[in-house]
Parts: structure tokens; sequence; C-alpha cells
């Protein structure tokens, strides 16, 4: 009886070994580039010297930012406009999704959809490209990053100790998830639904109408559809 030779200069991987190679969790892992987890150092190098795509980090894993869909595009231009118009003379400023931003203690990093700081920002002093202090974060949903967005990310979202609003939007609904810390620290939660809905900002004092948000993607007809 012959026995199968091992390939030369190499082995066969074991199963124990298949077990416990690190894997990514299943919410990201359709976009994860990386096979094994990698610095926060080497992410920060690997991405400033990007000039193209964003990828965001967490865990060890480098998750590509994927290309949005023209209503998700509208969404966020409708948010930028209607938050920038009512920010307009107050110390907070809104920025969309060049702009990353750190998890504190976590070495991790994303590219939330918009984001509001108020007072001065506070920046990685050597490239100003992180921003340590939102106050409110959004995130436009896609059938690729829902379940992460509404799980993992906020997780770490929580963590950010100036964060005090977080909403998820949809995109085929007039459909807003929105997240308020408390005194307490919890955070309470609520569903808003409908073109004539609209939705109270407490921590910038604004207040977004769903028909705004939107605008140029949802017709009242077919909101009502999608309801």
């Amino acid at each position: 009886m012959t026995t199968p030779s091992r390939p030369q200069g190499g082995s066969i991987p074991t199963a124990v070994e298949d077990a416990t190679k690190p894997t990514p969790p299943p919410s990201i892992a359709h976009r994860v580039v990386n096979d094994e987890p990698i610095s926060a150092e080497e992410y920060l190098e690997r991405e400033r010297a990007a000039t193209r795509e964003r990828h965001e980090y967490i865990d060890g894993w480098v998750i590509r930012v994927s290309g949005a869909s023209i209503e998700h595009n509208f969404i966020v231009s409708n948010l930028n406009r209607e938050l920038g118009s009512q920010l307009r003379g107050t110390d907070c400023r809104v920025t969309t999704n060049d702009l990353r931003v750190a998890f504190p203690s976590l070495d991790e990093y994303a590219y939330p959809d918009v984001v509001v700081f108020c007072g001065e920002p506070e920046l990685e002093e050597e490239h100003l490209d992180m921003l340590y202090n939102p106050t409110l974060l959004v995130e436009v949903l896609s059938p690729t990053t829902e379940d992460y967005d509404q799980g993992k990310k906020f997780g770490r979202y929580r963590r950010i100790d100036t964060l005090q609003e977080y909403l998820l939007v949809a995109q085929d609904a007039p459909h807003v998830e929105h997240y308020v810390r408390q005194d307490d620290g919890s955070w309470r939660f609520t569903e808003t639904d409908g073109l004539d809905a609209k939705i109270t900002l407490p921590s910038v004092e604004a207040e977004l109408p769903l028909a705004e948000i939107y605008l140029d993607v949802l017709e009242k007809e077919e909101a009502s559809e999608a309801e």
C-alpha cells in the first residue's frame, strides 16, 4: 500500500489549522479585502497612500467601502444640504463621507455617510484626516451594509463619548431609525415613517422633514406603496 506524498516545499493544512485561522464576521466578510488581520498602523499607511478607493477598518479587517447607488447619493446630498442650512450660524458643522471617524481605544476607523460635529473639530494632528469628536452620525442603508450598520458598526459608534445621535436611513422607503443617547448612557430608539413626518435632533437643535431627506428619490405615491 502506498501513501500519498506531501507536495515539496509546503505543508498540507490540517483541520485544526483551518479552524483556528482568523475569519471576519459574516456581516462584513463579503467586503473584506485582506486574507489575514493587519495592524491599525498598516491600515492607515495603506489608506493614506490610496488615491481612489476608501476602506474602513474593524478588528484587523480592511473593509471596502462599496460604490453607492444614485438614490444613496441623492439622500446623502439632501441630508448635507438640509442640515447645513439649519446649522448655519451655529457652532456645528456637517461633512460627508470623505472624513474618517476614529473609534477611541479601539484603533478602528469608519467613513460615515454624514458627520456633524460641534465646536472645534478634534483631528489627528499630523495628517488632519481623522475626526475624534462627532456629535451626530448618519448611515444610509444598502443591502450590502444594512446588517453591519445596524449591528457591529453601531456598537463601535456607541463608544465615542461625544456621539449623541445616530440615524439609519432606508433607501427604498421613507423610514428612519433614530438613536439618541440618554443621560444615563443608554440609547433611546425610535422609528419614523412617511414623507409627512419629521425627526427632531436634540443634539444639534434641528429638525429633519422626511420629505427633504427623500427629495428626488421617492414621490408620495411611491412612498405610500413602499410603507
